[in-house]
């Protein structure tokens, strides 16, 4: 029982660190924002100046297309997005960008 609880314990603590130490999302916008904003997508804060919008703390969900579509819909299309270990291909960059707001 105490290997269980020790077990468990030391998951909770592992996830909360990978949580914590997860890779920002950052996305390079094709025209700069006007003053600094704090769009939220794909489950995250993205704090935004000029051309670029950064999110330090990005759910598991942030990197994804859906959350790329989320922030193009509030402030523009993106020419890049995504972790700099895995940013989104040209392809879903375009899927991306139908919902950019005009």
């Amino acid at each position: 029982m105490k290997l269980q609880i020790t077990l468990a314990a030391a998951a909770a603590i592992f996830s909360i660190g990978s949580a914590a130490m997860a890779e920002p999302v950052v996305a390079k916008l094709a025209v700069s924002t006007s003053g600094a904003m704090k769009p939220i997508a794909g489950g995250a804060v993205f704090e935004c100046l000029g051309d670029v919008c950064a999110s330090r703390a990005p759910s598991a969900d942030t990197a994804s297309i859906r959350g790329c579509k989320e922030l193009a819909r509030q402030v523009g299309g993106v020419s890049t997005f995504g972790p700099t270990s895995k940013p989104l291909s040209a392809d879903q960059l375009a899927a991306c960008n139908e919902s950019a707001r005009k």
